[in-house]
Formats: structure tokens, sequence, C-alpha cells
């Protein structure tokens, strides 16, 4: 068994200009895993930065409101909406709500710095 809390996760600001904390990556964890998974927040009023992953995305948002882009498709969020990131596609967050947007993003394979572009 492997258990963290988020509280046992440091914060970061990530390239796309979100607040990460990550929860399970199998190469700072001894897991034997394919696949990492993060805890995001974006402040209201905020928006991240465009950017494609080589790699496939899963978003499942916790609470807040907004709206998030995926190449040219615009689609709003809320708290229970997952929403599939295929390889390659552009995407940006922007928070609508007066709340932090709070997400879990599951990326596989595991989340790696070159394999992520910021594109502004």
């Amino acid at each position: 068994m492997f258990k963290v809390t988020l509280a046992d996760r440091p914060e970061f600001l990530a390239g796309d200009e979100t607040r990460l904390r990550e929860i399970f990556h199998p190469a700072k964890h001894q897991l034997s895993l394919s696949y990492s998974l993060a805890h995001g927040t974006l402040p209201p009023g905020q928006r991240s930065k465009r950017h494609v992953l080589a790699s496939s995305e899963v978003y499942y948002f916790i609470s807040g409101l907004g709206r998030l882009t995926i190449d040219d498709r615009i689609t709003l969020i809320e708290p229970g909406t997952t929403i599939y990131v295929p390889p390659g596609g552009q995407q940006f967050l922007e928070n609508l709500g007066d709340t932090d947007i709070e997400f879990l993003c599951l990326v596989d394979p595991a989340w790696r710095m070159e394999d992520e572009t910021i594109l502004e």
C-alpha cells in the first residue's frame, strides 16, 4: 500500500501556470504505474497557458466553474465533469467562477517535462 495526502505533496507552479501537487508518479515513487496523477487548482479569473502534451490526459473536475478549450473545441466544466484530452491536443483552462477550479489530472504515459510544450 502507498498512501499520501495533499498536505504530503509540495505544491508547485506548472509550466501552464496551474498550481499542481503530484500525487503519484512512477519516476518519483516506487510504484509500478505507467501513469501519473496530480491534483491541480486554478484561481478565479485566471487562465492556464495554451499547451500540448505528448501523453493522453484525463481531467476530473472537483470544484469550480469554467471552460476547457481543446484545439478549437470549447466545453464548459463544473464539478463532476470528466474530460479526455488526446495526445497532441492543444489545450487551456479558464476559471469563470468565484472560487478555485480544483481538478485531478491523470497523464498516461506518466508526465515528463520533455513531453510538454507551452505554446504561448
